[in-house]
């Protein structure tokens, strides 16, 4: 059986895609943070050699001669050549006269305090600089003078060390991207997971199993268990009601008929007019196609109902077959019919013994109904293979070719059944019965002599 359901998303998928979001968002962050914390840490590094390099050349500095002289240590360059393969530029200037190195270095900004440093990144000769300038005060007898040494180195070794780093740093947010993801698909699935077992508990209980959910759930799935556990103690009142009222229906409405039956009888013997007699007659076929219908559609209530709450037990169909056909008997006898039952005792079927008592019934009372005056009635219990097969077959008219396929479905008669009193539920009723204890229902006509043969087809336990 299929059920059709208005979904909109899944709780999974959402709770999924989140967790995904909120782990691309924090392996990005991790990235920019990587990159901005290697980047600020080269930086540094440089900055400090440049400044080492500039602090060096300021202390060569001095004044011979009535003229500032620098001599450049050879240190305080070749340790920015032992970092890296950068190029490396150097300017020297007194009181903003350039005194020596290169003299197309962009001028930084002047330090805001005496002995301080500035840095500024630029360009020179077509490449990134990163450059530091000091600045000293010389001591003169005219007056202080002030050196400025700059020195720049480019930032090609800085780039690609930063392009490693960024490398590494990708692999690293992506690695955390792809853990944080699995983390969330299971952390997801473990979410959900109280809901499917709350669905499986639910889904495994049988028609009748309207018992309250008492399984430990998450608070946040509380109301949803509250709420169910009302459903079905609402739907159990129901189901009970209407049990009660197909009960007392069919007795409600069988009994009176039977008395307006029983009056018209009565009256039928003691009027002698042929107009009314033939009236009367037509009032004791119309009773008894009521009481027929009636019963019928109350018994077709009761099986709907029955077969999803089937009270199952182990049955012997051979015994069931002999109380319901001793029920049948007088009816029979009364229309110079005989019922003969056969077979051996079969294996043990489960079932609703109501349930099947009640198809039987409905089928041997059709065949009484359509058998000829005087003619046997044969019903049959036999195994064959995994089934447990009941056959129930008259001598009337049979089934005609044409209808066959179609006399199970509800008020759907025989073409050659106009003139017979009827409903057309009777067939319909067997076969819910035996559908509803997993087995067939097998309509066919006899074989060498006239009769139809209705068999039920029952899985042995």
């Amino acid at each position: 059986m299929s059920a059709v359901t208005n979904i909109s998303g899944s709780i999974r998928r959402r709770l999924t895609l989140q967790l995904l979001g909120i782990a691309a968002v924090l392996a990005a962050l991790l990235f920019i943070m990587v990159m901005t914390f290697a980047k600020q840490v080269a930086e540094e590094s440089q900055d400090n050699i440049l400044t080492a390099s500039a602090t060096s050349i300021l202390d060569s500095a001095a004044i011979q001669g009535g003229a500032v002289t620098v001599d450049i240590p050879y240190s305080a360059l070749s340790m920015l050549g032992n970092v890296s393969d950068d190029r490396v530029f150097y300017r020297v200037a007194a009181d903003g006269k350039f005194l020596t190195g290169y003299e197309g270095l962009p001028l930084a900004k002047p330090p805001m305090k005496q002995e301080s440093h500035s840095f500024i990144t630029s360009h020179y000769l077509g490449e990134s600089i990163r450059m530091v300038s000091a600045t000293r005060r010389l001591s003169y007898a005219s007056g202080p003078v002030e050196v400025t040494v700059s020195v720049a180195q480019t930032l090609k070794r800085q780039r690609e060390t930063l392009e490693r780093i960024s490398t590494s740093a990708f692999y690293l947010g992506f690695g955390f991207f792809v853990a944080a993801a699995v983390l969330g698909v299971l952390t997801a699935q473990s979410a959900v997971k109280p809901i499917q077992v709350l669905a499986d508990s639910v889904s495994r209980r049988g028609p009748q199993d309207l018992r309250e959910v008492q399984a430990p759930v998450p608070a946040e799935m509380a109301p949803l268990v509250v709420a169910l556990n009302r459903f079905m103690e609402r739907l159990k009142k129901s189901l009970t009601r209407s049990e009660e009222f197909i009960a007392e229906a069919a007795h409600r409405v069988r009994t009176p008929l039977a008395v307006l039956r029983t009056q018209a009888e009565i009256a039928l013997r003691r009027v002698e007019r042929p107009e009314n007699r033939a009236s009367l007659k037509e009032m004791i076929r119309a009773i008894d196609e009521s009481s027929r219908a009636a019963g019928q559609l109350l018994d077709h209530a009761m099986v709907s109902f029955r077969t999803d709450h089937l009270e199952v037990t182990q049955i012997d169909l051979l015994e069931l077959a002999s109380e319901t056909l001793e029920r049948h008997r007088p009816l029979a006898e009364m229309q110079d019919k005989t019922l003969i039952l056969e077979g051996s005792t079969p294996p043990l079927v489960l079932g609703d013994v109501i349930l099947i008592q009640n198809a039987l019934s409905n089928i041997i009372d059709n065949a009484i109904k359509y058998a000829p005056q005087g003619e046997d009635i044969m019903l049959s219990v036999t195994t064959k293979n995994q089934w447990v097969v009941v056959s129930v077959c008259d001598q009337g008219n049979g089934f005609n070719e044409h209808d066959i396929n179609r006399l199970t479905e509800r008020f759907s008669r025989g073409s050659n059944a106009e003139n017979t009193i009827g409903s057309g539920l009777g067939l319909t009723i067997a076969e819910e019965v035996v559908q509803a204890h997993g087995g067939y229902l097998k309509l066919s006509n006899r074989k060498n002599v006239t009769g139809a043969c209705v068999s039920f087809y029952f899985p042995h336990s």
